[in-house]
């Protein structure tokens, strides 16, 4: 049965997200999507006069690509994606899994192996800088479940923090943050397991504001590569190539990661070492969708939750390049709200958010109560 809300979710990333024009052509990459919310998509790219071109893949037939996959198999795989997406002017990404976990039995060497020679150079060095992209999940049970709610107040909830928000006073609202981060250098956080700093000054600041991700709402820039020291310990879970990483603290000296612990430390350790950038960080970023609070150990969710940050092993963008290059792109994240033990962000010594919510006149509009 057609569900309304669909549609209204594909206006938003169709006229909005990727701002389609007559003749662009839109690569539609559906995992696990209902055909309903497909056939609601290219209906809203046609309304636009786009052209969609659809790819609806199974995360079941992911893993058997995977696990039986030889370096020759994959660059076969790279060599037909590569061409597709250098044709494409725009992309929308949507995954639906019930099982998160269907890729859990694949071995690590054959997850980095696929990351390194598909996706790579698919997404990162075409996609990304590229077309015009964004990324989504769609909701299943097994979210409703991380989330602790019923699969119907989940979808509620879901549509609500996607397709409802109100993107353009979001974006407005982050201009004045953004000027103000473009002028700083030195950056320390400090909390429960964390004390760290280092420095952004030269790096771009970017304003995520529904352009890219679904839900949305963070700034992001990268640190100066080699700036960042001290420790840091991150408080919500983690899913990497189907394994639930916790309790992951990272140390650093002068850029790199030096000591890496978690509920599975030797794993963590291989993820790490998938090549030489994966030890350094490519992305930190504020957290600011208001109607995200918690964790649920999807990070197109998690890394929006208002009082959050991210700071990410792998990985840098052109838009926030700090040179650094890898097969990662791992958005671990911090809650700082009390409920989660609190803390403290300082720009060039200045207090920009205690316990999750800002107190800096230049983010203000950017806490909850002013964007909801």
């Amino acid at each position: 049965m057609k569900d309304p809300r669909h549609d209204r979710l594909s206006d938003l990333l169709v006229n909005y997200s990727c701002s389609l024009k007559p003749g662009e052509k839109v690569l539609i990459q559906a995992t696990d999507v209902p055909v309903e919310m497909i056939e609601s998509l290219i209906a809203a790219v046609y309304k636009a006069g786009a052209f969609p071109v659809v790819d609806m893949r199974f995360s079941r037939i992911e893993r058997s690509i995977q696990i039986g996959a030889t370096k020759e198999s994959l660059e076969a795989i790279c060599d037909s994606e590569l061409h597709r997406m250098k044709n494409m002017d725009a992309f929308i990404g949507i995954r639906g899994p019930a099982n998160t976990k269907e890729l859990s039995d694949v071995p690590s060497a054959l997850s980095q192996l696929y990351d390194t020679i598909v996706s790579e150079p698919v997404h990162s060095r075409v996609r990304v800088p590229h077309t015009k992209w964004v990324v989504l999940r769609y909701p299943t049970t097994h979210m409703a479940m991380m989330a602790k709610m019923s699969t119907e107040a989940f979808e509620n909830y879901f549509f609500n923090v996607t397709a409802d928000v109100n993107y353009k006073k979001m974006s407005a609202a982050m201009d004045k943050a953004v000027e103000f981060m473009k002028k700083i250098d030195r950056v320390e956080i400090k909390g429960k397991g964390t004390d760290i700093s280092f420095s952004i000054k030269g790096i771009g600041i970017i304003k995520c504001d529904g352009h890219r991700n679904i839900p949305d709402g963070e700034i992001y820039t990268a640190p100066v590569r080699n700036s960042v020291n001290g420790v840091i310990t991150y408080n919500t879970p983690s899913t990497n190539h189907a394994f639930t990483f916790e309790n992951v603290k990272l140390t650093f000296k002068d850029g790199k990661i030096v000591d890496a612990v978690s509920n599975d430390t030797k794993r963590i350790n291989e993820v790490l070492d998938v090549d030489e950038g994966a030890r350094y960080i490519g992305e930190f970023a504020l957290g600011c969708n208001p109607y995200i609070n918690s964790a649920i150990d999807e990070i197109l969710f998690d890394e929006k939750i208002s009082g959050s940050f991210h700071f990410t092993p792998g990985n840098a963008y052109d838009a926030a390049d700090n040179g650094n290059r890898s097969a990662l792109h791992w958005d671990l994240v911090c809650i700082q709200t009390p409920e989660y033990g609190g803390g403290e962000i300082y720009m060039d010594g200045e207090l920009i958010r205690k316990d999750g919510k800002f107190v800096h006149e230049a983010f203000l509009d950017l806490n909850p109560e002013s964007l909801k």
